[in-house]
């Protein structure tokens, strides 16, 4: 099939190897250098508007829908080429799973055996999955601009995705496929509706689809939940030897819980405030007696 081809059994796939030479956005000093100013970046705009004392969102045009567009687009590639891939790993046996014989490909879904290294079609996908997230995070620069409710929030959101996502290349971290396959998911729904909003989808339509990012935020929250406790069961018991990565784990499970506390932070005492979901909630609550 060609797409299984070009998504991987391509050799650039299939050849891959993480490394701080030759990639994009690879060094320490890259991640560090750009999180700290995109931090800055947004803080600055987010006090400027407020001394200039700007209630009212800068008009962004169709930016944000085309910017939906191109993130629902790339997140389903991510997870196609995600899937098969991990799914041809699993039939070549290519990682050494160190005479495990209760290994399946579950548990090497949860739990790489110490000594994986970043290289190989699962993290070329991983790889891509990471300079997705650099597109993702204008999403925050959007909220400031937009004069978004939690926009100061959501950009550190983005900061902790951001960083995830390279500890789980740098350390070959244990549990990234399936993440990576439910994050793109969920994703590619969330997206493709706020483009679907952005290109105008009507109010009276936009009222039954509101709940749209609240229930990908839920599903992505729930399945990140059930990996972690997957992976502590493998690590201290479950798998002779061990995960790998499992010190970045550690680090990762603190900037989830990061994530979910936006999440509560956004939802459980502000209502609906994503970037997108808050604008459809207030225009219906708003715009509903008039479309009657």
């Amino acid at each position: 099939m060609p797409a299984a081809y070009w998504l991987a059994e391509h050799p650039a796939i299939v050849g891959f190897r993480w490394s701080p030479s030759g990639l994009w956005f690879s060094t320490w000093a890259f991640l560090l250098g750009f999180l700290a100013c995109y931090v800055a970046l947004c803080l600055v705009l987010d006090g400027l508007l407020a001394a200039l004392r700007r209630r009212r969102p800068l008009p962004l045009g169709p930016v944000p829908a085309a910017h939906a567009l191109l993130m629902a687009t790339v997140s389903s590639v991510i997870f196609a080429g995600t899937m098969l891939s991990a799914l041809a790993e699993i039939r070549d046996t290519r990682w050494s799973w160190r005479g495990r014989s209760h290994t399946t490909p579950f548990r090497w879904l949860l739990c790489f055996p110490p000594g994986t290294r970043s290289s190989g079609r699962v993290f070329f996908w991983s790889y891509a999955y990471y300079l997705s997230r650099y597109l993702h995070a204008a999403r925050g620069l959007f909220a400031v601009l937009r004069r978004r409710r939690g926009a100061v929030p959501r950009v550190f959101a983005h900061v902790a995705s951001i960083a995830m996502a390279f500890l789980w290349l740098e350390f070959s971290q244990s549990f990234q496929v399936l993440a990576i396959l439910a994050s793109t998911l969920t994703h590619t729904v969330a997206f493709a509706f706020r483009f679907w909003v952005g290109a105008g989808l009507p109010a009276a339509r936009a009222a039954r689809g509101a709940p749209v990012a609240l229930a990908c935020q839920l599903a992505l929250l729930g399945c990140n939940l059930l990996c972690h406790v997957g992976i502590v069961w493998m690590h201290f018991g479950g798998v002779a030897g061990g995960c790998s990565g499992i010190g970045a784990w550690v680090f990762n499970t603190l900037l989830n819980a990061a994530l979910l506390w936006v999440f509560l932070h956004c939802y459980g005492k502000r209502g609906v405030c994503d970037d997108d979901g808050g604008a459809i909630a207030s225009r219906v609550r708003h715009d509903g007696s008039k479309d009657r």
